[in-house]
């Protein structure tokens, strides 16, 4: 999907940067669409880096655009050289960059390309794109729309396998990879590379015990006053790694609703692991009836859906448009979508079975929030979409997230 936003944004900017976690499949990307219209060099390679660090304006006359520069987060620097040549010659297009480190490459975007660079984010595939149908995949608005409509064709997917095996490429896509070695050897990998670069990390063991601290708290309220408790640090570094954690895409903070409400509102936002995958290897679940027989299944769901969202909203190219809400008097919906000035409100219920009972929560807001709510809704386990009442509607999981 993100590649309709990729042509668009090549369409009216002079580069194009492409974030998002390791792995996602960035390079994977760029060269399926440009490999034929642009040069490639990636700054990956040890000696290839250090020319680019060493001699950037000999680098850029040995690699002239049109180019994709790969993994620009190396070699931050170079940026600033590439805005001399964008501005002698503004030509949409020629510059596509790499980068997997967000926090590092949105500082020398913001520094040096500040108006001449369009910023997309990749995330691991969809659940469309697991299915092999990425480029079918419905704008939010349209799937709006189209909510309650059957997919076509129908789509077989075990759900505890879309959560044990998450959605990273590689793994989702090849059933030979082994799982939790894919796994293990991702997480070492992040801590020993990618937080070498971004931070100073004393102690990596404390810091890999704070991530499985957070893929045992997905889908809850963040506290991180009882983070940094039970890890043994101060707020102010639980709040540092917090931001490592974000900046690198290994989660998302989903931030609570609060526009004509009133003051009763939780203002803390809830905590999301980007991935399933790593979410129940961080907390050691490698089977299914572990996982559904265990308490973590209604959160991991809950996760799938959030970040089914997330990058309907990022690969489309559009900002996220998503909250919470949740009331201090009991009232709670886990998703808010707000499109033009409406209100869709969705509860996720990890059961199969969903009674009119399960609504009770959307019933009340939607009668308080009247005109201005355009859906109501609960997307749940269950395998079929059926009407709970005249305004409110159950969407089963392959229904309502692939398409």
């Amino acid at each position: 999907m993100l590649a309709h936003a990729l042509r668009r944004a090549l369409r009216s900017f002079p580069a194009v940067v492409v974030t998002g976690p390791r792995q996602s499949g960035k390079t994977t990307l760029l060269k399926a669409l440009y490999s034929k219209t642009h040069r490639f060099v990636s700054l990956e390679d040890m000696d290839v880096r250090r020319r680019a660090k060493d001699d950037p304006l000999a680098f850029l006359e040995a690699h002239p655009p049109p180019v994709i520069i790969d993994k620009i987060q190396y070699a931050p620097d170079l940026l600033s050289y590439v805005k001399t040549r964008i501005d002698q010659r503004r030509t949409p297009g020629r510059w596509l960059f790499t980068g997997s480190q967000n926090f590092v490459v949105m500082q020398g975007v913001s520094q040096s390309l500040a108006g001449r660079a369009a910023v997309l984010s990749l995330l691991p595939f969809s659940l469309m794109e697991r299915t092999g149908r990425g480029e079918e995949t419905q704008g939010v608005a349209e799937w709006l729309r189209e909510l309650g409509r059957p997919t076509l064709p129908p789509v077989r997917l075990s759900l505890s396998d879309v959560l044990l095996r998450g959605s990273y490429p590689e793994i989702a896509s090849k059933r030979s990879v082994d799982r939790q070695l894919w796994c293990g050897s991702y997480i070492a990998t992040y801590l020993e590379r990618d937080l070498r670069n971004l931070a100073q990390i004393g102690d990596l063991s404390q810091f890999e015990r704070f991530l499985r601290l957070c893929a045992a708290r997905t889908g809850q309220l963040l506290d991180l006053t009882a983070f940094a408790n039970e890890i043994g640090v101060s707020v102010t570094t639980a709040k540092r790694w917090l931001s490592i954690l974000e900046a690198s895409y290994q989660i998302y903070l989903l931030y609570p609703y609060y526009k004509n409400i009133g003051k009763r509102l939780v203002k803390r936002p809830k905590l999301y692991l980007t991935d399933t995958g790593l979410a129940s290897y961080l907390l050691g679940l490698h089977d299914a009836e572990a996982l559904q027989n265990g308490p973590s299944f209604g959160p991991l769901f809950e996760t799938l859906v959030v970040t089914e969202m997330l990058k309907r909203f990022l690969h489309a190219g559009q900002m996220p448009s998503i909250y919470y809400l949740r009331t201090r008097d009991g009232l709670e919906v886990d998703l808010v979508i707000e499109l033009n000035q409406q209100l869709h409100l969705f509860e996720i219920k990890s059961a199969m079975t969903i009674v009119p009972k399960h609504a009770a929560s959307l019933r009340r807001l939607t009668d308080t929030l009247g005109s201005s709510v355009g859906t109501a809704g609960i997307i749940s386990a269950s395998s079929e979409t059926f009407p709970l009442s005249r305004t409110i509607t159950n969407y089963g999981w392959r229904q309502a997230l692939v398409r």
